[in-house]
């Protein structure tokens, strides 16, 4: 797939692959911690000495050799799930879960599909500011969520959450985190005030009881300043693409 590489602030619309599905999310026993959990550089071995559910599920996206957004796992049947912002896609990605000084513990792993919402796809919506990536890694039979763990998706659970963020600056290779309490922004718009959250953060995770339920994203992309971030409100949109990922 190729795609348009876009930080935030930038503002245009992203070409990506659309799939289409309905259901609502199923809930699962395998979570995340809430806080930041152990996070490590890229490595080109495909099985890395790590034990398993050591690593964050948070980590860096990756094109031409510098990482540019965030991404964290997501729960799913096949554990092979990432979720980032739509505005984040691009053709030759590959995820670092865990990635922090210039180490990814569990090496990288490739992106082999993407998909986004319609709305994104035809019209850049600010609503429908994510995407979920499959990944894999070459001569590694083991899923990434069984090495990571994961958060559950969480839809329509109302817009005022204590969150934990996470997200990697372009300039650092280490994540930043910052705990705060989401308001409601606009009508499918959360907001939170978290210092330090610049280019390069984009698509990182806001956890609250082991489910994401948003990323940086939505209105300005995430933002024009690195203090304030935003994310579309998770709801039936998110669900239903999400349902159609996973069957």
């Amino acid at each position: 797939m190729v795609a348009i590489k876009f930080l935030r602030p930038a503002l245009a619309a992203a070409a990506a692959v659309l799939v289409l599905g309905a259901g609502l999310v199923a809930g699962t026993d395998t979570t995340a911690d809430d806080a930041y959990a152990a996070v490590g550089s890229p490595s080109t071995s495909a099985t890395p000495p790590v034990s398993a559910k050591t690593v964050s599920p948070v980590g860096a996206l990756f094109a031409n050799g510098s990482h540019f957004c965030t991404a964290s796992v997501v729960h799913s049947g096949a554990g092979d799930l990432v979720l980032t912002a739509a505005h984040c896609v691009q053709s030759g990605m590959s995820f670092a879960p865990g990635y922090h000084d210039g180490v990814a513990p569990l090496g990288m792993w490739t992106v082999t599909g993407v998909a986004v919402a319609d709305g994104w796809t035809s019209s850049a919506d600010p609503d429908l500011d994510f995407a979920f990536l499959t990944v894999q890694q070459p001569g590694n039979p083991a899923s990434l969520e069984s090495l990571t763990g994961a958060n559950v998706l969480g839809t329509g659970r109302g817009f005022d959450h204590a969150i934990t963020l996470t997200g990697y600056p372009d300039t650092t290779d280490s994540p930043v985190v910052c705990t705060g309490t989401t308001t409601r922004f606009e009508t499918y718009q959360l907001r939170v005030a978290c210092p330090g959250f610049p280019d390069g953060t984009s698509g990182g995770p806001w956890v609250t009881g082991g489910a994401v339920i948003g990323v940086i994203g939505g209105y300005q992309l995430g933002g024009d300043t690195p203090d304030v971030s935003y994310s579309a409100y998770f709801d039936d949109d998110i669900a239903k693409l999400y349902a159609s990922v996973t069957g």
